[in-house]
């Protein structure tokens, strides 16, 4: 005999921060930031045959600011670190990176002076997915990684910083 009995069966026990969560990780809206190959198996993810639309992702925004996941695919140069650097700025918080291919994660192939060894020099990083390109199986698996981070993200924590550790 306990409370759960006394309860009827359309009330649903739950707490504001699982709650908020669910939301967040069923709504995203990613901000595709296309740079290189990877591009292309990022694209692909977003057709019919993987059907992005089911992880609540149907399109990708056009404005950061209408973006809460930036999704860098391929090498980024020096000249345009400072554009992502900015986009990544603008888009409202809680926030998410997902750095998808060897380029974006480490610089890849590219170790020069024109590219950018990783993303994560210039903005932080949630989520790194591998491959040269990576397949679009891999950006879904990347985005699955994505959202457990968010399920465990605290509405108490860091507001200005949410969905990661400072």
């Amino acid at each position: 005999m306990g409370l759960e009995e006394k309860i009827p069966d359309s009330i649903i026990l739950t707490t504001l921060e699982k709650v908020a969560n669910w939301s967040r990780k069923r709504s995203m809206w990613p901000l595709g930031f296309g740079l290189a190959c990877c591009a292309i198996e990022m694209i692909s993810a977003y057709g019919p045959h993987f059907d992005m639309a089911r992880f609540g992702m149907e399109v990708m925004r056009p404005s950061p600011r209408q973006a809460d996941l930036m999704i860098v695919a391929g090498r980024v140069s020096l000249k345009m670190a400072p554009v992502v650097k900015t986009l990544y700025e603008q888009m409202p918080n809680p926030k998410w990176v997902i750095a998808m291919g060897s380029c974006a994660s480490c610089g890849g192939v590219f170790n020069n002076y024109a590219v950018l060894q990783g993303v994560d020099r210039i903005i932080p990083v949630d989520v790194y997915v591998p491959g040269c390109p990576p397949r679009p199986e891999q950006l879904i698996d990347g985005i699955l990684k994505l959202y457990e981070k968010v399920e465990k993200t605290s509405l108490k924590n860091h507001p200005e910083e949410w969905g990661r550790r400072v």
